[in-house]
């Protein structure tokens, strides 16, 4: 990997079949991105979609420079997935689902939360334990089927029971590190061995763990509303910029919505209305920059998605999915926007990487109450 990364130009490759829709300015997005100083490989990856400038779905390989605005403005959002206590034989979706609000600030003891992870008790300590807005939610699963026994028992899991999956991030702290970045240096990238570039790597990194004490939180104040304990499985990020040393050289791997693949398995999710996927990587995970999609990825923008569907469909019609589940979203635009037909085809971008010989599937996990945002009383 070494020798190719060394080529003065760098690798461009997108991880998607013919079966995908990939829209024409992602790639322009992801080549003209692939153009910055110091960017030796740029990847696409079946959930490829346009961004703010910046493809999300993407990663990002560099030498000698950082790019805080690759990264984006939420650090360390990612996805953690905890085994509950709740068993299938006695689930009450729609009891449980009148249970869980939480949007207020925890009444908890937040400062302790956050020592735990090294963090000073009164850092963005109203936010923490709440999902925010955008595509973050909170979905208790059910196991649908399992492919792979052995991967299955060996990350201790239990057919039975119900599985909690948090998707969040560093909400305003992770904003606040990228605005500082761009008030004082726009979008360009930083020199790695600079003291700017030190000062937002510091930042990055209190921002990632933040972001995991939130997931975590969110986690125990779901399942203390449904009266259930709960075990960590996995919790992983997929907006950081973190170093990797290959053949001896350290290089600066960027990911924007993109799931890591060296750090074993992951939940890949669909839309609320979808089916989600346990996966373990798999062979070699150079050409795809050791990153998998995090999910579908958007078919339409916001901005469309309710024009597109406001005609045909009433807020009620959300409620409930296709495979039965409950969704607790409040939010009448935000209903809209996250959609399921506002995202792409799950079932393709896992077949993309499948057919890449990236992942194999360990189990199908099917949606039982997806929460989303509540109205503030």
């Amino acid at each position: 990997m070494g020798n190719l990364l060394n080529t003065l130009k760098p690798l461009i490759r997108v991880i998607a079949s013919d079966k995908n829709w990939i829209e024409g300015n992602a790639i322009q997005q992801l080549e003209k991105t692939a153009e910055l100083e110091g960017i030796k490989m740029a990847v696409g990856l079946p959930d490829l979609h346009a961004g703010k400038g910046y493809p999300v779905g993407a990663a990002f390989m560099s030498q000698n420079w950082i790019y805080p605005a690759l990264v984006g403005n939420d650090i360390g959002c990612g996805m953690g997935l905890w085994q509950t206590d709740l068993k299938l034989s006695k689930m009450k979706p729609e009891k449980w689902a009148s249970r869980l609000d939480l949007e207020d600030s925890w009444h908890g003891d937040v400062g302790a939360w956050l020592e735990r992870y090294g963090l000073p008790a009164s850092l963005f300590e109203r936010s923490l334990g709440t999902i925010g807005g955008g595509n973050h939610f909170a979905e208790l699963q059910r196991i649908e089927r399992i492919e792979n026994a052995k991967v299955f028992d060996d990350l201790g899991l239990d057919k039975n029971k119900l599985h909690l999956l948090v998707h969040s991030g560093s909400r305003g702290l992770g904003e606040m590190a990228l605005r500082h970045h761009v008030e004082n240096f726009g979008h360009n990238g930083l020199k790695a061995d600079s003291d700017e570039a030190k000062d937002y790597i510091r930042k990055h990194n209190q921002a990632i763990l933040w972001a995991q004490a939130n997931r975590a939180l969110i986690a125990h104040r779901f399942t203390d509303a449904l009266r259930s304990g709960y075990e960590k499985v996995f919790d992983l990020p997929h907006n950081t910029v973190l170093t990797k040393e290959l053949d001896g050289q350290t290089y600066w791997l960027h990911r924007k919505g993109a799931s890591p693949s060296d750090c074993g398995a992951l939940v890949i999710p669909g839309s609320r209305g979808s089916f989600s996927y346990l996966v373990k990587p798999i062979d070699n995970q150079t050409n795809n920059a050791y990153s998998l999609a995090h999910g579908a990825g958007r078919k339409w923008v916001r901005s469309d998605a309710k024009g597109r569907l406001a005609g045909k469909y009433k807020v009620d019609d959300f409620q409930k999915t296709d495979l039965g589940s409950y969704v607790i979203c409040e939010d009448k635009d935000l209903i809209y926007e996250e959609a399921p037909q506002a995202y792409k085809n799950i079932d393709i971008v896992i077949q993309d990487m499948q057919e890449a010989s990236l992942i194999e599937i360990v189990a199908i996990l099917r949606p039982v109450i997806t929460y989303k945002k509540r109205r503030k009383k």
